[in-house]
């Protein structure tokens, strides 16, 4: 909707993993130099963490781009699947047939001669799990196992694992034990720094067309960084937000104004959590209680009798020592003032009592 209106050809900033879009930051490039390093040395277990939307599955795809035809991938993209289930995806995934076939025993022996044929062809044969945080113990333990079909001198089949972060803390169990020592190699993937942030924007902004890449200015890059935390995926929508809100507004130049309102739209109401917010309600309600516990001496406490008669006591006392000094106060002026009164009266009034004087 956009695109003619920025002079764009494609919409740059898509959350679909295009290799055509990535962006190779140093984490990114040191991560993708550990899965070329284990396919073509036939590590047997390979490890890629990263926080969600990191950029991982962009990642493998830019790896499997780069791949000769001598190599078969099976991908599996949902790894919430029982162990029958489990073996019959990737089968099928190398272009196996598994008609009539239907116990895992079945599976595996399948499984096995593909993988010697395919050594034979001198093929290599390489399993990717994503999101393989939510995989089982058991299915788990499954791909472990399948590890084991092997010669005495090379791994018949390669395994790429790529989670968030709560991968590593399954895999640091004592029952993942065996598994964690198979690991050849292991990257944590991290989000953007401040500046690979601004080149992101732009190198998208290149690969999409854009004749002028500086549609976002510096506050506005700024913005985006400190909204996203570095985080690709979430760039991706701010930015792609940040440019329809610009079509509308007719801005050629996205200035932080913009990105600010779509934050604030993609957050929806904000919700104060000042101390004010919390304490001020908190000190009236008290006050209210303290005035209708020491007015109404009768409030039930229910139950707890005794305790709301203490309760009870305590104002009380306050309230009686408050009303007792401002009663005394009255009192002294009251009668000081009655002082004043007498004195000038006795000034202004003439002696009767003198005897009068003798005519």
């Amino acid at each position: 909707m956009y695109k003619k209106f920025y002079g764009l050809k494609d919409k740059p900033f898509e959350i679909t993993p295009d290799p055509r879009y990535l962006y190779l930051s140093e984490s990114h490039r040191e991560a993708l130099a550990h899965l070329t390093y284990a396919l073509n040395e036939s590590k047997g277990f390979t490890v890629i963490t990263g926080e969600v939307g990191t950029g991982k599955t962009t990642l493998v795809q830019m790896l499997l781009s780069r791949l000769d035809s001598h190599t078969r991938i099976a991908h599996l993209f949902n790894p919430k699947l029982g162990t029958r289930d489990f073996f019959k995806y990737i089968c099928q995934d190398f272009g196996l047939k598994t008609d009539g076939i239907a116990t895992k025993g079945e599976f595996l022996s399948l499984l096995h001669t593909f993988l010697m044929e395919c050594y034979a062809r001198r093929e290599r044969v390489v399993l990717i799990v994503d999101e393989a945080q939510t995989l089982s113990p058991a299915l788990l333990e499954e791909v472990r196992l399948i590890t084991n079909l092997e010669t005495p001198k090379a791994k018949l089949l390669q395994v790429i694992l790529l989670g968030q972060p709560e991968l590593d803390k399954t895999l640091a169990m004592s029952e993942f034990r065996q598994l964690k020592q198979r690991i050849s190699l292991r990257f944590n993937l991290k989000p953007l720094n401040r500046q690979e942030t601004g080149e992101y924007i732009v190198r998208r902004l290149k690969a999409a067309g854009a004749r002028n890449t500086s549609l976002f200015d510096d506050d506005a890059v700024k913005e985006i960084f400190r909204y996203s935390k570095g985080i690709p995926r979430l760039i991706n929508v701010v930015c792609d937000n940040s440019l329809m809100t610009g079509f509308v507004y007719e801005k050629h130049i996205i200035d932080r104004g913009i990105v600010r309102e779509v934050i604030k739209d993609m957050e929806g109401p904000a919700v104060r959590k000042g101390w004010k917010a919390i304490l001020i309600p908190a000190i009236v309600i008290l006050a209210i209680a303290g005035v209708l516990i020491a007015w109404w001496g009768n409030l039930s406490f229910g139950d707890r009798s005794c305790e709301g008669e203490s309760i009870q006591k305590v104002f009380r006392s306050k309230i009686s020592k408050v009303l007792e000094v401002t009663s005394l106060d009255r009192i002294d002026r009251a009668t000081e003032a009655s002082q004043n009164n007498n004195s000038a009266a006795e000034q202004d009034t003439p002696a009767s009592n003198s005897p009068e004087p003798n005519k």
